[in-house]
């Protein structure tokens, strides 16, 4: 009997210390990037030098250049943006598609996101993890929200022949952005040929045809 409540003891000491390491003890702790302190996130400033634009943030209105290879563009606003918005735990995010444009498959490895569609039609889904792989899709139009869960792998197509807009909100401050074809094509140095070749089913010259495109 003893023995269990030392369990529970340790379990509700356990649950408390994760509960005030994630408790907000001040009104802020704006951003301070220049201090070089090894820190998970960013030093606070001086609350005493703070000011208003150290919360602002001006040009989510204009739209993105999408003459990309993808034909869309991600315009971010996170904590390197907007000082103000460490240990918040949020962030927003703006993008534009070109007619067919996509936002290529991509996690974000530290955030949960909501997407709203402002303007045009979007195809969007992600993956489950493995085993299943099950891909979750849905079109979207405006005014429609979708959430992508935490990690797992996405996209946005612009399913019509104008632009579209949509916003995205972040569980994080930095959520982190890992695009799956830039990642393992375009490392450096390399993924060895013999790894992707086998991973991907392929042979090497297709490996080292997609690689230079990186």
């Amino acid at each position: 009997m003893a023995s269990r409540f030392l369990l529970l003891a340790l379990l509700v000491v356990m649950t408390c210390s994760i509960a005030l390491a994630t408790e907000s003890l001040q009104d802020f702790c704006v951003a301070q990037p220049t201090r070089l302190a090894a820190v998970n996130g960013v030093v606070c400033k001086d609350p005493n030098l703070v000011e208003a634009n150290d919360f602002y943030y001006s040009g989510l209105d204009m739209a993105g250049n999408t003459s990309t290879a993808f034909g869309s563009r991600v315009t971010s606003v996170r904590v390197n943006q907007i000082p103000g918005l460490n240990t918040f735990g949020i962030s927003i995010a703006r993008i534009d598609f070109a007619a067919w444009g996509v936002n290529p498959p991509h996690t974000h490895p530290r955030a949960a996101e909501i997407l709203t569609v402002l303007e045009g039609s979007l195809q969007v889904g992600f993956v489950t993890s493995n085993p299943d792989n099950r891909l979750i899709t849905k079109i979207l139009q405006a005014g429609d929200v979708f959430v992508f869960p935490e990690g797992l792998v996405h996209f946005q197509y612009n399913v019509g022949y104008t632009t579209a807009v949509a916003f995205s909100a972040f569980s994080s401050q930095n959520p982190g952005t890992v695009t799956l074809a830039n990642t393992v094509f375009g490392s450096r140095p390399h993924i060895s040929s013999d790894i992707l070749t086998k991973a991907f089913l392929v042979d090497k010259q297709a490996i080292y045809n997609i690689q230079a495109r990186f």
